[in-house]
């Protein structure tokens, strides 16, 4: 039987995420682009210093993707024997606290300037020797950031999808969360414009509740994957229908009477143990198990390290089958 080294992606998949390797580094120069027009036009707005920092801490993501691309595949050792796959996890983790915290300093923020009333002025520039309100200055910058946002975190969501990468999928909501961070900003700008003195701290609030969900979510994501919770779909919508599929494919083998499945996420792939319980009487019973694992492997790419056993019965200490995948898991 083979024992596990070194993970490849599929070629298809490995393309994929040489694609996102290069959108991440576009991303981060994108972000430092941003980053600093915004500090040009910053002035006293509220809503214009929350994309700031929205942008600022938008270089974690990337950041913390491209790390976790140098670590995934390398080969285990003596001091990590399960090899790195879990990187991608802590880097999601990394992605999905910088979200939470931006948006509970912005939050905060908002709401201190609503209690204080604060009154952010907006003077005049001189730019060529014409003299015009800051504010369609900002609005200008603001608009331009949003436009190289969308584009980004929509290729990278589909990306993300197809290899299963949640770093990936988690900077894909900063880029929404950034573009949104800017429509916002462009309407509490109008507001002050307008003499509504409170439109820009509601504006910068709105963002906030925005990244602070964004950010709850993912974070209680990436706990969830460090703490081995049953592998689920890259969005959090729900359980993966992977370890659901490959069961009921092992109970279609003429010689497995009953078999119980537990899998894990670790970065891109799968990994876990599978018992089978064989019929009586069964033949070449140690090349069937080494056939199985090849067959759960080639099921597909994500299945990596899976341990397969055959044993008498399949029940806890306590008599109680263990949970599964499916509760429909006997052979009829």
């Amino acid at each position: 039987m083979r024992v596990y080294g070194r993970f490849e992606l599929p070629p298809d998949k490995a393309e994929l995420h040489r694609r996102a390797v290069r959108l991440e580094w576009w991303t981060i120069v994108f972000f430092l682009v941003a980053i600093l027009l915004l500090a040009v036009t910053l002035g006293q707005s509220q809503a214009m210093k929350a994309a700031w920092i929205e942008d600022m801490l938008g270089l974690v993501p990337p950041a913390a993707f491209l790390v976790a691309a140098r670590f995934r595949n390398r080969r285990p050792t003596e001091r990590f024997p399960y090899a790195y796959h879990r990187s991608v996890s802590v880097a999601f983790l990394a992605g999905s606290v910088a979200l939470l915290s931006l948006g509970g300093y912005v939050v905060y923020d908002s709401v201190m300037r609503l209690i204080a009333k604060e009154r952010p002025p907006i003077g005049l520039v001189e730019l060529f020797g014409q003299r015009f309100w800051l504010g369609w200055l900002m609005i200008v910058v603001l608009l331009a950031t949003m436009v190289p946002a969308i584009l980004l975190g929509r290729v990278k969501q589909r990306i993300a999808r197809e290899l299963h990468d949640k770093v990936l999928f988690a900077d894909a909501e900063m880029n929404r969360a950034d573009w949104l961070t800017a429509g916002a900003a462009v309407l509490g700008i109008l507001g002050i414009g307008a003499g509504l003195w409170w439109a820009d701290a509601v504006a910068a609030l709105i963002i906030g509740a925005d990244i602070v969900r964004d950010g709850v979510r993912t974070t209680r994501a990436a706990v969830a994957d460090l703490m081995d919770e049953a592998p689920s779909l890259v969005d959090g919508s729900g359980p993966h229908p992977l370890p659901r599929e490959l069961l009921a494919a092992v109970l279609d083998h003429d010689w497995v009477a009953d078999a119980w499945l537990r899998l894990r996420e670790e970065g891109h792939v799968f990994v876990g143990e599978l018992l089978v319980v064989p019929v009586a009487d069964t033949d070449r019973l140690t090349e069937r198990v080494e056939e199985l694992e090849r067959f759960a492997r080639a099921f597909n790419w994500r299945v990596h390290d899976l341990v397969v056993a055959p044993v008498t019965a399949i029940e806890t200490a306590d008599g109680a089958r263990p949970p599964t995948p499916d509760v429909m898991t006997r052979r009829p």
